[in-house]
């Protein structure tokens, strides 16, 4: 399967978001691959727009069965959420779990006036009714496939795919 360029969807995410944005909003995004879309996005919207960062591992409701991950971050949202008009923004969008978590914990900052959802891979799956504002690619995965994104060096972000062991 052909993987479509990251950069270039992040592009278009970025135009497909302007009718969204106002003075009143706000990026922010789901630890990892979330983050580093919604810097990108940021960076490409050349607006002044506070920037925030979620990690929902204590959030997910499979957190008792899963446990703790090594790369747990700590939340950054460095602006009140009241009122504010979120663009919560993460890489890949499956079940719906990670994004009602993310919500789960925004609601812990305060009470945003509406959130958008914004992903960069829509697999489709969902086990929650969630589904996405913006989306770059909808992709159809069999469910032993994983998208992942990744970012070099350079901070360019690229998808990978990889087959999970049963």
């Amino acid at each position: 399967m052909q993987l479509p360029d990251a950069e270039k969807l992040a592009q278009t995410m970025a135009q497909q978001l302007e009718p969204y944005l106002n003075a009143n909003s706000a990026l922010v995004g789901i630890h990892t691959g979330g983050v580093w879309l919604a810097e990108r996005i940021h960076a490409l919207l050349g607006r002044k727009i506070p920037l925030g960062t979620l990690d929902v591992s204590f959030y997910r409701d499979d957190f008792s069965r899963s446990g703790l991950h090594a790369e747990v971050a700590p939340s950054d949202i460095p602006f009140d959420v009241t009122g504010r008009d979120i663009i919560l923004v993460d890489d890949v969008l499956y079940t719906g779990r990670s994004v009602r978590a993310a919500m789960n914990e925004l609601f812990d900052y305060g009470r945003p006036a509406s959130i958008i959802l914004a992903v960069l891979v829509d697999r489709g799956g969902r086990e929650l009714p969630i589904a996405s504002q913006v989306t770059g690619v909808v992709l159809v995965l069999a469910p032993d496939q994983n998208i992942q994104l990744n970012r070099d060096q350079e901070g360019r972000l690229a998808l990978s795919l990889h087959q999970t062991t049963a």
